[in-house]
């Protein structure tokens, strides 16, 4: 069993960044991929990056290449997102989750924190 508690949303002005970190309990951490996703009111839920077990593999959504970057601290249990030039369409409500499998469907991911509201204001 895994628990992840995602921290670090905010408010923040386009072109502002935020760093997003994710707190994974459990033994086993690094055997698993750790993903972002998001999600904006009415709109489904959006593939944000991806790394592998080990930290050597990521892959990112097209909306967020080049601006947004992740990364794990294994010996910490923690994975991180840092988001910058944040754009308005951006915000969304954004969780951290695990999975055994590197995909970028949400349905491969068992685990799943309680989310964190990410506001980027115009």
């Amino acid at each position: 069993q895994v628990q992840l508690v995602e921290s670090g949303g905010g408010l923040v002005q386009a072109g502002g960044s935020l760093r997003l970190s994710c707190a994974a309990s459990g033994r086993i951490f690094s055997e698993y991929t750790m993903a972002w996703f998001r999600q904006a009111p009415g709109k489904e839920r959006e593939f944000v990056a991806a790394i592998s077990g080990s930290g050597s593999i990521t892959h990112y959504g097209d909306s967020v290449k080049g601006r947004f970057t992740i990364s794990r601290d294994n010996a910490k249990n923690t994975v991180n997102l840092q988001m910058n030039s944040l754009k308005p369409e951006d915000t969304a409500v954004y969780y951290c989750a695990g999975s055994r499998l590197f995909r970028v469907a949400p349905g491969a991911y068992v685990y799943w924190g309680q989310g964190t509201q990410v506001t980027v204001s115009s």
